[in-house]
């Protein structure tokens, strides 16, 4: 069932204008330089220069689609065509240790920084230079208004609209979800169902007549609800965080983590040493 949108006020909603063509979101970093870590190319590329980009498309109307990598992605890439073909066209910012580890092997250094999604997010909603209409889709059903409305105490001069729990399946109420997105004319709309549907959710569904820019953001929204609890600050400059998570739900992400991260790194070995010069391994 679609979820009702307490927060949305239709009346200040801009009718839809003519939007240029999006550009191909990897171009936007050709001068900075992509990295493929896996079957996926990471930017490297600054906090302020992904938020440039960002606000560039925003101005324009134009789509851009953005998604954080970490070790667990490069992972699900191994083994799934789909997805892995997905993030081909998507500004794709490198997420945690993992891939600095991986980027160090490869390229002789870490990324310029650490993007990660929790932080990122935050980020961007701090330094925009225009007020926003952002969209939220995912989570437990409540985890949106709930979001939203914590979202709207810590950054007030945005409208964060609570558009639909991540709980809906293909057809019908996928379309009413997009229709509905579409109606609000947010200029950013935050997905956070899990990799890897979100980013194909996205991919398949979301274009720039939606909204402009789409970033997929995992857990996001439940720690921005409080459903999470984000690690203490030591942990997190240890880049520990993984950790953290692991030992709140040890059963959801032991697979991720205890058996994902040395099969992760076997397969950076395995780059490293040539065997894998096109990133398409798909073994474990």
């Amino acid at each position: 069932m679609i979820t009702s949108l307490p927060l949305v006020d239709l009346a200040g909603a801009a009718p839809p204008a003519p939007r240029p063509a999006a550009p191909e979101p990897q171009s936007a970093v050709a001068a900075s330089g992509l990295r493929r870590i896996g079957r996926l190319d990471v930017a490297a590329i600054t906090g302020d220069e992904a938020l440039a980009i960002i606000e560039l498309s925003i101005e324009a109307r134009s789509e851009l689609h953005v998604a954080f990598v970490n070790a667990h992605c490069v992972n699900v890439a191994a083994g799934d065509e789909r997805y892995a073909a997905t993030m081909r066209n998507f500004l794709s910012l490198p997420d945690g240790i993992g891939v600095d580890l991986g980027s160090r092997m490869l390229f002789g250094e870490a990324f310029p920084e650490n993007l990660n999604g929790t932080d990122f997010v935050p980020f961007v909603l701090e330094r925009a230079t225009r007020d926003l209409r952002v969209a939220l889709i995912g989570g437990e059903p409540g985890i949106v208004e709930t979001a939203a409305e914590r979202l709207g105490e810590r950054f007030p001069r945005h409208r964060f609209l609570p558009i639909q729990h991540g709980y809906f399946s293909g057809g019908e109420e996928t379309e009413a979800v997009i229709r509905l997105l579409r109606l609000v004319q947010a200029d950013i709309v935050l997905v956070g169902l899990g990799v890897p549907r979100q980013e194909n959710f996205i991919a398949e569904t979301i274009t720039a007549r939606e909204v402009p820019v789409a970033i997929a953001v995992g857990a996001f929204l439940d720690f921005s609800a409080g459903k999470v609890p984000r690690a203490p600050s030591a942990v997190r400059r240890l880049r520990s965080e993984w950790l953290w998570r692991l030992a709140l739900e040890p059963r959801r992400l032991a697979q991720r983590y205890v058996a994902g991260n040395p099969a992760f790194l076997l397969r950076m070995a395995r780059q490293w040493l040539g065997r894998e010069p096109s990133g398409d391994d798909t073994s474990p």
